[in-house]
């Protein structure tokens, strides 16, 4: 399968490498490629630079957002939620359009430093948003609620015994990516309905947060036990 990544960060790292591992074609895309190859210093987030991060995976293309948007059968947004509607628009409608597209970002404001706050809750959440702004666009809210690396293999916790959520309006683009999810690993895959499910496991993530602070480690994630 051809898989187009938006987003050049730990998240579209960790999900790109484990999409190649498992011998898709996988274009991961940036807004500007000359100036994120250019850059020699760490991100925000500790992160190698990613000329650095690309030189250890040749076997992932890079491209522009719309260039790795038409490069996939299958498009993952995993950029970062306060731009990923300018992202995505980016990327373009044609070049999305009838596709599913795996939504992993959350609508996380740190304008006022951390902790972060939600720019969209309770009555929206911005994997609605993206819904709404792409209507041809198969949207599916999913892994959005542990980090990176428990993303991509699931086995760093517990075995593997824990819980990741979908939800989206398309019953066949969430078993798509159910079946996506559970070649990564993922034992218990949770759907909890239409699109408007979102706004749970997007609201969760304050608490992962303090979890996160509580526990010294953001490798750990939550089991729905019935």
């Amino acid at each position: 399968m051809r898989v187009g990544v938006l987003g050049t960060g730990m998240v579209g790292r960790a999900i790109g490498t484990r999409f190649a591992e498992l011998r898709n074609e996988v274009t991961i895309g940036t807004r500007n490629v000359e100036a994120l190859l250019a850059r020699t210093e760490p991100d925000a987030m500790g992160n190698e630079p990613f000329a650095a991060w690309k030189e250890q995976h040749p076997e992932i293309a890079l491209g522009m957002f719309a260039e790795a948007a038409a490069a996939g059968e299958l498009v993952v947004n995993a950029t970062n939620g306060a731009g990923s509607l300018d992202a995505l628009h980016a990327a373009g409608e044609q070049n999305l359009n009838g596709k599913v597209l795996i939504d992993i970002a959350n609508p996380l404001d740190a304008s006022r430093g951390m902790l972060p706050s939600l720019f969209v809750s309770n009555t929206d959440s911005l994997g609605e948003q993206i819904q709404r702004a792409f209507p041809a666009v198969m949207v599916v809210k999913a892994l959005n609620t542990m980090n990176a690396f428990v993303m991509a293999d699931p086995s760093t916790v517990a075995g593997g015994q824990h819980t990741v959520f979908v939800s989206g309006n398309d019953d066949q683009a969430k078993a798509k990516v159910t079946e996506i999810l559970r070649s990564f690993g993922w034992r218990d895959v949770l759907d909890l309905g239409d699109i408007t499910t979102a706004r749970g496991p997007e609201m969760y993530l304050p608490l992962w947060i303090r979890m996160w602070g509580a526990l010294g480690t953001g490798t750990f994630n939550i089991s729905v036990v019935r």
